[in-house]
């Protein structure tokens, strides 16, 4: 068993620059580990192109609360700030 628990970070790097701007460590290291395995382009405009059944269908698995009262572009902006 590790004796670090700590979770690996992929791109250190864009880590440490996303936590200076002031973002939480976990969506920090969130984005830093998507953008490594390329399921991510960070402030992409693929939002604006998805439904609102799956934009409402993402923000329930990352946890967005009062998500079916929201409309596409209050989800887009709730993803965009989780």
């Amino acid at each position: 068993m590790p004796k670090d628990k700590t979770p690996q970070i992929k791109k250190p790097d864009t880590y440490d620059a996303l936590v200076e701007k002031g973002m939480s460590k976990e969506k920090a290291a969130r984005i830093a580990n998507a953008q490594a395995a390329g399921s991510i382009d960070y402030n992409s405009e693929s939002l604006e192109k998805r439904t609102k059944i799956a934009l409402l269908s993402e923000a329930k698995e990352i946890g967005i609360k009062n998500r079916s009262k929201m409309t596409k572009p209050q989800l887009i902006k709730a993803i965009r700030e989780h």
